[in-house]
């Protein structure tokens, strides 16, 4: 995945890359940064609806849906981009 990315920066233009190595291993630092903060909030997403499991029960209502809404608040509130 991080050879396609650096692709297409430097196809685009977007960057230079003298040393492709090092720059492919930093767009593969950058990507797993990425993922795992991404586990994280779904992480601390699902923590937050367990707390409330008999609400949502009791509400009825669509956990997938839920779980998906908790995310982009906690996304949006740390400006982070699912």
């Amino acid at each position: 995945m991080a050879d396609a990315v650096l692709k297409r920066l430097v196809v685009k233009k977007f960057v230079e890359a003298k040393d492709e190595a090092t720059a492919r291993a930093a767009v593969r630092k950058v990507l797993l940064e990425n993922l795992q903060a991404e586990e994280r909030l779904n992480a601390e997403a699902r923590q937050i609806l367990l707390e409330h499991t008999k609400k949502i029960r009791d509400a009825a209502v669509d956990y997938a849906r839920l779980l998906a809404m908790v995310k982009g608040k906690l996304a949006r509130e740390r400006g982070f981009i699912l």
